[in-house]
This record gives C-alpha cells, sequence and structure tokens, in this order.
C-alpha cells in the first residue's frame, strides 16, 4: 500500500510520524547505550568482586583444603565471565549502538530533503494557485465594467438630446471594456489551464514520489530496528559458549570438593604426634600426718615408675604439648623443637627439600661458570677465564653453606622420625614447668626444654665431687618444708646427689637456691641433692621435720 495514492493529502501527518520514528530510535539507542554502561560496570562489580575475594597470602601458605581451592577455581571462573560480560559490552557498543547513531544521523539528514521537496512542490501550486485566482478576479471585474459600459451606452442611444459625439463615446467604451474583458476571459482560461495541469502534476506525480521517498525511509527505519534487535541478541548469544564453559567449571569446581580429603588434611595439619594422657593415679597427701618417730617413713601406694604422671602430662606441660591449653606465642627456634614431634618432622622436610632446591640451583650455576671458563680459555677473545673465578668461588661457598644446612636438618630429621611419640619424650624445662617456685633468670641442669633428646642420655651436669663436702656435716635432720614427686629417673652417681626412680615420692628440706639443684630426703631417710627440673615440687608451710 502506497503512502502516495492513499494518503496524498496527509503531508503534514506524515511529516509528524517520520519525526515520531525518528525520536523512537533515538530512543532505542539510548536504551543500548544505557544496556552497554550496565554491562561494564557489571564487569568491573565481578572482577572488583574477584579481587577482593581471592587470597592475599603467598601460595605456599595457601590453605589446601578442597573446599578452598574450589572457591578459588570459581572465582577465576568468575573472573572469564566477567571478561564476557566485557566482550558483550564492547560488541554491544561497537556493532548495535556505534551503527544505530549513524543511521540516525543519515535517516535526519535523507528525511530533511524529502520534507523540503514536499513543501516546495505545494509552494508552487499554491503559487499557480494565486495567479488563476488572480487572472479570475480581473476577469470578474472587467466583465462588470463591460456591463457597465453596456448599460451607458443604451441609455445614451436612447437619449433623444443625446448628441451623436456623445453617442459614439459610449460606444467606443463600450468597445473598450469588451475588448479588455476579452483579454481577461483569455488569461484567466490559460491560468485556469495551467494551474489545472500543475495540480494534476502535483498529486498524481510530484506527491506520490516525495510520499514514496517517505515511505521508503520510514520501511528502512523499521528494518533498522529489527536488525538492531536481532544483533542485540547475537552479541549476547555469541558468548552462551563461553559463559557456558564457565559455569560447567564452576559445577566441576562444586563437584571436587571432598570432605573427607578435607579431614584428613585436617588431621595432617595439626597431628602432633603425642599420646593421649593417662589416667589420674591416687595420691595419698595424708601420709605427713600418720608419720611415726622411729623412721620418719612414709606409708605410700606403690606407683609404677614406667608410667608417666598426668599430672605432668597435662598440668605440667600442657603449655609445651598444647593437648587442651593454648599454643605458646614464644619465638620460632631454628630446629623447630617449639613445634610437636609430627608438625616439626614436617617443617623439616619442607626445609630440606627447600635446601635441596636451592643446593641444585648453585650446582647448576656451578657447572654454566665452569662451562664458560673452559670456553674463555680456548677462546682467549671471548672473555677472561679469571674475571669468572670470584663467582665460582661465591656459588662453591654457597654450595657448602647449603650442605652444612641440609645435614643439620637431616640430623634433627632423624632424631624426629627415631624418637616414638610417647610421653617420656615430651620433658618440659625448668622454666616452663616450675615458674611458681623457681626464682627468675635460673637456668635448671638441662638448659632448655628439647624434645629431640632421648630419655635415657638426658641428665643433669655433673656437680663437683667436693661440692656438697660440707652440706651433710649436721647431725640433726632438717625439718621437710615440702614434698614432690619424681617426674624422672636420676642415676644420682656423683657425691652430694640422691638417686630416684620415676614416681618416687621425698621431702623437700631445702628449695633450690638458684642452682638448679633442690634438696630432698627419701622416706628411709637418705638425702642428697635432686635436678630441681625432674620433680614435681609442692612446698607446705606449716610441714613439721622428724
Amino acid at each position: 500500500m502506497s503512502w502516495g495514492t492513499e494518503l496524498w493529502d496527509q503531508f503534514d501527518n506524515l511529516e509528524k510520524h517520520t519525526q515520531w520514528g525518528i525520536d523512537f530510535l533515538e530512543r532505542y539507542t539510548k536504551f543500548v547505550k544505557e544496556r552497554t554502561e550496565i554491562e561494564h560496570a557489571y564487569a568491573k562489580q565481578l572482577r572488583n568482586l574477584v579481587k577482593k575475594n581471592c587470597p592475599k597470602r603467598p601460595k605456599d601458605e595457601e590453605p589446601r583444603f578442597t573446599s578452598c581451592l574450589s572457591f578459588y577455581t570459581i572465582l577465576n571462573e568468575l573472573n572469564d565471565y566477567a571478561g564476557q560480560r566485557e566482550v558483550v559490552a564492547e560488541e554491544m557498543g561497537r556493532r548495535v549502538y556505534g551503527e544505530l547513531m549513524r543511521y540516525t544521523h543519515e535517516l535526519k539528514s535523507e528525511r530533511k530533503v524529502h520534507l523540503q521537496e514536499g513543501r516546495k512542490a505545494q509552494q508552487y501550486l499554491d503559487h499557480c494557485w494565486k495567479q488563476m485566482d488572480n487572472s479570475k478576479k480581473k476577469f470578474e471585474r472587467e466583465c462588470r465594467e463591460t456591463e457597465k459600459a453596456q448599460l451607458g451606452y443604451e441609455k445614451i442611444d436612447n437619449d433623444p438630446n443625446a448628441t451623436k459625439a456623445d453617442v459614439e463615446k459610449a460606444k467606443a467604451q463600450l468597445h473598450l471594456r469588451t475588448h479588455m474583458a476579452d483579454e481577461s476571459k483569455n488569461e484567466y482560461a490559460a491560468q485556469l489551464q495551467n494551474f489545472n495541469g500543475e495540480q494534476q502534476k502535483h498529486f498524481y506525480s510530484a506527491i506520490p514520489i516525495i510520499f514514496k521517498n517517505l515511505q521508503d525511509m520510514d520501511e528502512r527505519r523499521t528494518l533498522k530496528l529489527s536488525e538492531s534487535y536481532k544483533g542485540f541478541a547475537d552479541v549476547e548469544r555469541k558468548v552462551i559458549p563461553i559463559i557456558s564453559k564457565c559455569l560447567e567449571g564452576m559445577v566441576v569446581a562444586a563437584k571436587s570438593v571432598d570432605e573427607r580429603r578435607d579431614s584428613q588434611i585436617v588431621v595432617e595439619s595439626f597431628k602432633s604426634g603425642f599420646e593421649p594422657p593417662v589416667d589420674f593415679p591416687f595420691e595419698d597427701f595424708s601420709q605427713n600426718i600418720y608419720r611415726t618417730g622411729s623412721e620418719g617413713t612414709i606409708s605410700t601406694p606403690k606407683t609404677d615408675s614406667s608410667r608417666a604422671d598426668p599430672k605432668h602430662t597435662i598440668g605440667k606441660a600442657k603449655g609445651k604439648l598444647w593437648l587442651f591449653g593454648k599454643k605458646p606465642k614464644g619465638p620460632a627456634v631454628e630446629d623447630f623443637s617449639h613445634l610437636p614431634p609430627e608438625q616439626r618432622r614436617k617443617k623439616l622436610q619442607q626445609r630440606i627439600d627447600e635446601l635441596n632446591r636451592e643446593l641444585q640451583k648453585e650446582v647448576d650455576q656451578r657447572d654454566a661458570l665452569n662451562k664458560m671458563k673452559d670456553v674463555y680459555e680456548k677462546n682467549p677473545q671471548m672473555g677472561d677465564p679469571g674475571s669468572l673465578q670470584p663467582k665460582i668461588a661465591e656459588t662453591m661457598s654457597n654450595m657448602d653453606r647449603l650442605r652444612v644446612e641440609i645435614q643439620k636438618n637431616e640430623a634433627w630429621l632423624t632424631e624426629v622420625e627415631g624418637k616414638p611419640g610417647v610421653r617420656g619424650d615430651r620433658r618440659p624445662s625448668a622454666d616452663v614447668n616450675h615458674h611458681h617456685h623457681t626464682p627468675h633468670g635460673r637456668e635448671s641442669p638441662e638448659g632448655s626444654y628439647n624434645e629431640d633428646a632421648p630419655q635415657e642420655n638426658r641428665g643433669p651436669p655433673q656437680p663437683d665431687p667436693h661440692e656438697f663436702d660440707d652440706e651433710f656435716d649436721d647431725d640433726d635432720p632438717l625439718p621437710a618444708v615440702g614434698h614432690c614427686k619424681a617426674l624422672y629417673s636420676f642415676d644420682g652417681q656423683n657425691e652430694g646427689t640422691l638417686a630416684m626412680v620415676e614416681g618416687e615420692v621425698m621431702y623437700i628440706i631445702e628449695e633450690d637456691k638458684g642452682d638448679g639443684w633442690t634438696r630432698a630426703r627419701k622416706q628411709n631417710g637418705e638425702e642428697g641433692y635432686v635436678p630441681t627440673s625432674y620433680v614435681d615440687i609442692t612446698l607446705e608451710k606449716n610441714s613439721k621435720g622428724s
């Protein structure tokens, strides 16, 4: 259906319609622009979200839990997904928004040309109509003047008093008006014929062509919108395969979560290698009440010397063993002796592996330098072999240093792997276990806590043979100030020392004076010095000696 034949008289309405079409095109263009901005902002926010949740710690400190690793995989997939949103925004801006902006500008220019042609044709038709109307009015006026001249001539001609000259004058006036009327008639007929021709041409030729051009322009605008709608969807459709892969990667990451593996990692991360504590034995504190004056002996239930005292296991050593307490906050030591055996073994193995990798790098560098030195010796023009000697010496020094470190750490590792993870290996230091009755700054006979040394090799420093000679000259026994229980066995081979077995109960007759030794008396009356760090001491202010 053609606008030219059906809407020949609707120029103004078609002008409004085409303007509405351009306005709608501009509105859709603005919609695409805003959608592009939303996609850009969405992609940026996704990337910021991924960046905020990505781990900031070094790789070797990353949690190895499958749930964490899966989450980091999901973050990587989400980052790729954000990249596809950026692709959508860029393609939409280039293929859809940019093309619409260009086409809108062209459409405005084309519409302006067609409307100008229509207005020009209408103006020409109006001009022809005015010419025809003017000639018509002139013809009408001349006819009225001719009629007046006709009536005047007839009146003078019938008047008997009129002279011949008056009659001739009126006759001449009539002839003039009749001639002018005939000319006006001829001009009016010509203008009328011209106007009718132009009007026919206007409504059946010029206007239909202009309206057809406007119709074609409007249909192309509609088709352009259709193509833009499709392009809008195609941009989204092209990234769907990649987005689907991102989503599939997230699903695969979710399926890779292994709760049992995570539980195993928890065990590997926190396993100490210690055994659970044994039951508490009964300790009879009434032994001092029922003492007899004959021998000063105490009736004490026998205890298994091979079993560790749970009081020591939990109460004394929990600062070291961390069974139910907090981890000590002291500085880490080089041999990781502050850690439980299992964690210490892992740390040492990791350090050995790192040192071996560094050693291999140094070996490779030494080999490369030696090869370069050989090349320089064979081709002196390429370089001075002596210039490489400092670097070779430095590399050899680094290798020696690394080998020493490896041997030292392997020795520590051998100690950890060679001893069983039992409570007898967890020997507390004096500064940790006896801080409640040991003066500040005192050193125990053992020095500091060491998990690695085997129990049978431990012992206090050997005192001077005559160190305690004058300590036992008095005949009167000293009063007891408390009692103690042996945490470990002590041979007491040196003069002045007192042998004891693990779990044995004795009296304290003299406290540690800062040298790491405590004077004790056995139930049979034998006295001597024992290492303070080997006993669990309980002071009794009101105790009386025998």
